[in-house]
């Protein structure tokens, strides 16, 4: 039987950031995955694909519209197929970063198979067993598809086969208005399909501040056709090979007749075939994989990394926790996983950052708050660019720190990065007012927030009445 110093289960985000990581410090590392490829989902049906074919048809939808100014008609449909072939491209150029090859060369020993406990220090890989001294466990996520009665007869995509498409649907039902459902959704509305969203909360967007939440809504339903408050009941394939679905709105029916369904109703944790009860690792009642701060389950030993721990299904996360354990489990110097600072986007058009606390959420810490807002109309780069839909939100405590930033807008995850700094490092919101943007950039809309807060602290208090004295004796 071989023996590691680290023995990872699954060979994503997560996952590669503790096998790099580990053998780079000398440690003998195992790496088992059960896909053909490295990468994990974010790479092959996520993250890096789902970008790709929202640029795609963001290209479209701009040619179409800037195009339509100008007088231009222009017809003809989407080749999805095309589309489809370019996102490929792009995940197949990623993948050279994460090929086998690569991590063979740093000395990781690869298993191709589905990894299973049998103990907690040994995994078996189609027969053959290894050990693990410390054993990592970050086999991901998989759709979750809620049991519709007809729904299988009738056939649906979700994110595993929409990326391999070569037909544009005329008439799309999404089911699920999560990020990931959103951002289909307007993707799709975008090449040139009618979608419909289903979801069957009273709200989209839950997360997010809802200041942001009502004007992200505002941008998507000029695009999308979304009913809330409603389930998918039924579906049946009708004689012309449509899809007729049964939906419940708040007890009154609505049929549609659509082409495809995709269904983005949220994620099932990978844990199913790891017989984890033989290495006696505890699971909830969902299948995810409890751990405490240093990422440990219940078996000190074995950790649990990325969206198999139920914590922030986010490919950053995973690989800031795959860094955690690299320190707990091959340095042995403790260290804690950090969850209060963690920022996220949804890559709809305008994009929506967020990071920290809502205005919610401040309000029911009982807390004392201040929020500086600012729209991206009073931006000088966005009326320049002619892409003014969103804002900037920024939550402090009463002596200017951060406690939470949100904005809606065109690139937001990209000019919001300077808030994330400053969150990190404890800089008040007024530093962010002294820093100087060259003009005209995007990230000015964060300067234009920070100097709110020094036009209420400067004029609206006690500093004019001080300042006009000193002006009249001046004179």
């Amino acid at each position: 039987m071989k023996k590691y110093d680290v023995v990872v289960i699954g060979g994503g985000a997560g996952g590669l950031t503790v096998a790099s990581g580990a053998s780079s410090l000398g440690a003998k590392v195992a790496l088992i995955e059960k896909e053909q490829h490295l990468g994990g989902d974010c790479l092959h049906v996520g993250c890096v694909p789902s970008k790709a074919f929202i640029q795609a048809a963001k290209e479209v939808y701009t040619v179409r519209k800037n195009a339509q100014k100008l007088g231009i008609e222009i017809s003809g449909e989407v080749n999805l197929r095309k589309v489809n072939e370019r996102v490929q491209q792009s995940i197949d150029v990623i993948q050279e970063h994460d090929s086998d090859d690569r991590f063979e060369k740093m000395g990781v020993d690869l298993y191709k198979g589905v990894g299973q406990f049998t103990s907690d220090h040994t995994v078996s890989i189609n027969g053959e067993e290894i050990y693990g001294k410390r054993i990592v466990i970050s086999t991901g996520s998989r759709p979750f598809v809620p049991p519709v009665k007809g729904l299988q007869e009738a056939g649906y995509w979700t994110n595993e086969q929409i990326f391999k498409q070569d037909n544009l649907p005329i008439d799309l039902l999404v089911i699920g208005g999560g990020p990931i459902g959103l951002e289909l959704s307007q993707a799709m509305a975008r090449l040139g399909s009618n979608v419909t969203v289903v979801e069957r909360s009273d709200k989209l967007l839950t997360t997010e501040d809802e200041t942001i939440q009502t004007a992200a809504l505002e941008v998507l339903k000029l695009e999308l056709s979304i009913l809330v408050s409603s389930e998918v009941k039924s579906v049946v394939v009708t004689e012309n090979g449509k899809k007729r679905v049964s939906i419940d709105k708040s007890g009154e029916v609505i049929v549609l007749e659509v082409d495809e369904m995709l269904m983005a109703v949220g994620r099932k944790p990978n844990s199913d075939q790891l017989e984890l009860k033989r290495a006696g690792v505890e699971q909830d009642k969902r299948g995810y994989i409890p751990t405490n701060e240093k990422l440990q389950t219940n078996i000190p030993h074995i950790y649990a990394i990325g969206d198999i721990n139920g914590k922030y299904p986010f490919t950053h996360v995973a690989g800031e926790e795959g860094k955690t354990v690299v320190q707990n489990a091959v340095l042995g110097i403790p260290k804690k996983m950090n969850y209060k600072q963690i920022p996220w986007i949804i890559y709809t058009d305008p994009e929506i950052f967020h990071i920290g606390v809502t205005e919610k959420e401040a309000s029911e810490r009982g807390e004392t708050f201040n929020v500086y807002e600012v729209p991206l109309n009073e931006v000088d780069r966005f009326i320049a660019d002619h892409e003014t839909s969103g804002m900037v939100k920024i939550i402090t405590d009463k002596k200017g720190k951060i406690m939470g930033a949100h904005a809606l807008g065109k690139g937001a995850g990209d000019w919001m990065q300077t808030v994330i700094l400053a969150m990190k490092k404890g800089i008040k919101i007024g530093d962010l007012s002294q820093m100087i943007f060259p003009y005209p950039n995007h990230a000015a809309a964060v300067q234009r927030t920070a100097d709110v807060y020094w036009r209420e602290k400067l004029f609206n208090g006690h500093v004019p009445k001080i300042t006009k004295k000193y002006i009249e004796w001046f004179r």
